[in-house]
């Protein structure tokens, strides 16, 4: 007589939250790198290439120094040095937290789904932040010239 199979067990809470923390690791390492060496300190970093070539901010412009003004809890020099880098990083956490639990408690992992037009908001929301930022009105939103 043949024994049925046996059912599989359910991952550990260990293997389940493996994923998770290899990301957050994933991020963890290199803006702890930041938090040390100073993107404010000239020399450390390259220059924005879009920065040389055209004299403008690009979106990501900043972002370095938004990332350790954030290690160091200066959310105020933060949002001056890349203010929609600030928002993503407040998004990619909420994220990131709704998948560890998810991963912690057993659950469903959340599916995030952005559809075209979302897309296409988001694209134009960056580019409106690129050039007022650039503008003498938006001057708050450029990171300091170092």
């Amino acid at each position: 007589m043949n024994a049925a199979p046996a059912a599989s067990a359910p991952p550990t809470v260990l293997r389940r939250m493996g994923p998770p923390l290899t990301a957050l690791a994933a991020v963890a390492l290199p803006a702890g790198y930041v938090a040390v060496v100073d993107p404010n300190a000239p020399g450390h970093y390259p220059d924005c290439p879009f920065l040389t070539a055209t004299g403008w901010w690009c979106p990501g412009c900043g972002g370095l120094r938004c990332v350790h003004a954030l290690a160091h809890g200066d959310l105020t020099g933060a949002l001056h040095d890349n203010a929609v880098a600030v928002l993503l990083f407040g998004v990619l956490a909420v994220l990131w937290l709704r998948w560890a639990w998810a991963a912690l408690t057993g659950g469903k992992p959340v599916r995030v789904s952005v559809g075209g037009r979302r897309w296409a908001l988001i694209c134009l929301l960056v580019l409106v932040f690129e050039v007022v930022r650039n503008l003498p009105v938006g001057a708050g939103l450029a990171p300091p010239v170092v």
